[in-house]
């Protein structure tokens, strides 16, 4: 068992001022593995000083300078890969089959794209006698969440580097053992102090002192809506910039013209990804009334195929939720979905067979799912598929869009025109026609409850730089 006691400021490693302890469980076991120290708003206070300290030298670095900086990264990140992906399977329970294919990529994915951005990005450009600046936008707070560990933290992290902006980090404290490697990388490539701050701790401390702190220009939040209310009110009273990527709800339309196998089983993999806990997956399935028999007993197939144990085994398919916390909440989901009437077509309640002990999920699907069901409006995040039945492509995108979430949605057909027609229809700050394979230079953001802001890309980089309008600049010439 190991102490992970050391925060990150100012380019040394920190004791907390005040610290309390957490226990970090393995959640495919149930056994500690370790215990974290918590921090507070003298901890935040310490890394803002020290970002907002290293802030000009840092904002007057050369585009060239930070690439560099981010080639560094990324080579220190590569060689350390195999650590990363095992944190992951450790303190989220990511299989680890799962965390070095899908997980761990995501970091080299996003840095090679944001680099590429930088060739072509235009920090200062010409409208007329005008000339804009794009300035970085100064401190940056960045507040992360568990499901996707190193991938929420680079898409934050290295687009703030890019800009020229400084940062105070704080990851979910149920992913922080990945989180202190990435300051290790940031340390081992030579991040200037001050640039890359980490304070560890819960939100309604760390947190809330990040989100309303006077010297923080702006926060960038990934997690829940209902978190992301509370960071805009503590942000408020200093009005600045908050960027959010909260929950989600996607709507995934089969309309009648697909093939329905391949459709649906496409649909359970996308539901089940990362073991449900993904705020952008497809985890309402939408299909024509008169293929609802066939769409869930296809769906019942798939989703019994799906290999659910030990973390450490290759062949894992589904690991445990991140916490006790996660699992019962899912369990009461699963008993809502029975109670209210949907048809359970596989799993349901309790873990699977065989599995005595961990956050195990059975994989869950239910069909002939109304609107109006608990099922088909609220986050579940775990492995559970709603199928709801539509009498038109009318009533399938007045379902679709009937959410107070906007974050992805997803729309299948063999005729392309079709669905790009319907995409066009559907709320959402990302729409996947036909399962696509990711874009990770398309802009990720949601509508809606689902947040504002965009990450990843040009679009991420441009959340962290400020607009200047020097007027007359070429006046005369």
């Amino acid at each position: 068992m190991r102490d992970y006691a050391k925060f990150y400021i100012d380019g040394m490693w920190v004791d907390p001022v005040n610290p309390a302890w957490m226990d970090l469980v393995d959640p495919g076991t149930e056994e500690i593995h370790g215990r974290l120290a918590l921090g507070g708003r003298e901890d935040v206070n310490r890394a803002v000083i020290a970002a907002r300290r290293a802030f000009t030298a840092y904002a007057g670095t050369s585009v060239d300078e930070r690439k560099q900086l981010l080639r560094r990264i990324l080579d220190v990140f590569t060689r350390r890969f195999d650590e990363f992906a095992e944190a992951m399977r450790l303190e989220m329970g990511s299989p680890i089959a799962f965390a070095k294919k899908g997980q761990a990529p995501r970091v080299p994915l996003h840095v090679n794209v944001l680099l590429d951005v930088l060739e072509h990005f235009s920090f200062e450009e010409d409208r007329g006698s005008t000339r804009l600046r794009y300035e970085p936008v100064g401190v940056c707070g960045l507040i992360t969440p568990w499901n996707w560990p190193v991938n929420q933290v680079i898409v934050k992290v290295a687009p703030a580097l890019a800009a020229g902006c400084t940062m105070v980090l704080k990851p979910s404290e149920y992913s922080a053992v990945s989180a202190l490697l990435i300051a290790e990388v940031m340390d081992e490539a030579g991040v200037p102090p001050g640039v890359f701050n980490l304070v560890n701790g819960g939100g309604p401390e760390v947190g809330a002192a990040i989100a309303s702190h006077e010297d923080i220009d702006m926060v960038s939040f990934t997690g829940s809506t209902r978190a992301g209310i509370e960071v805009a009110r503590a942000a408020a009273a200093t009005v600045k910039r908050v960027a959010q990527e909260l929950g989600g709800k996607s709507a995934n339309i089969l309309l009648d013209d697909v093939k329905l196998d391949d459709a649906v089983r496409r649909g359970v993999s996308g539901c089940f990804t990362n073991s449900g806990q993904s705020c952008s997956i497809p985890t309402r399935m939408l299909v024509p009334r008169k293929m609802m028999a066939e769409a869930a007993s296809i769906a019942a197939e798939a989703a019994q195929t799906y290999r659910v144990g030990p973390t450490d085994r290759e062949d894992t398919q589904l690991g445990p939720l991140v916490n006790e916390s996660q699992f019962m909440r899912v369990q009461d989901f699963i008993r809502r979905g029975i109670e209210e009437g949907a048809a359970l077509v596989t799993g349901g309640p309790g873990r699977p067979e065989g599995l005595e002990k961990g956050y195990f999920v059975r994989p869950t699907v239910f069909s002939d799912v109304t609107p109006d069901m608990t099922v088909a409006k609220e986050e579940i995040f775990g492995p559970v598929l709603a199928i709801i039945p539509y009498d038109s492509d009318d009533e399938a995108v007045a379902i679709a869009n009937g959410t107070s979430y906007g974050l992805a949605a997803y729309v299948q057909s063999s005729n392309p025109d079709r669905a790009r027609g319907l995409a066009r229809r559907l709320n959402g700050g990302q729409v996947h026609i036909n399962y696509p394979p990711p874009d990770f230079a398309a802009p990720f953001g949601g509508f809606g409850r689902s947040g504002n802001g965009r990450e990843w890309g040009e679009a991420g980089l441009r959340e962290y730089l400020e607009t200047k309008a020097m007027i007359g600049y070429g006046a005369g010439q």
